[in-house]
């Protein structure tokens, strides 16, 4: 199972962009902390916490982007 995470975990993180390299590598970080208490799948853990992180990094930009245009249309 651990050769599967890390491959799934390296096309995570070389798929990610520049802007969203940040979420990825920050969530793989803390999803690899919390993997590795439980159980020892720490490269699981960071697998889905590159996963999460690049969605919220994501949705995080959207937000921005909102937020900058609803102020231009005011």
């Amino acid at each position: 199972m651990k050769p599967v995470a890390l491959i799934l975990g390296l096309a995570l993180i070389a798929s990610a962009g520049a802007a969203d390299a940040k979420g990825c590598l920050k969530g793989a970080v803390v999803g690899g902390v919390a993997g590795h208490l439980a159980h020892h799948h720490a490269l699981l853990g960071a697998a889905v916490g590159c996963a999460v992180g690049h969605h919220m990094a994501h949705k995080q930009m959207q937000r921005e982007r909102q937020e900058q245009r609803a102020a231009g249309h005011r």
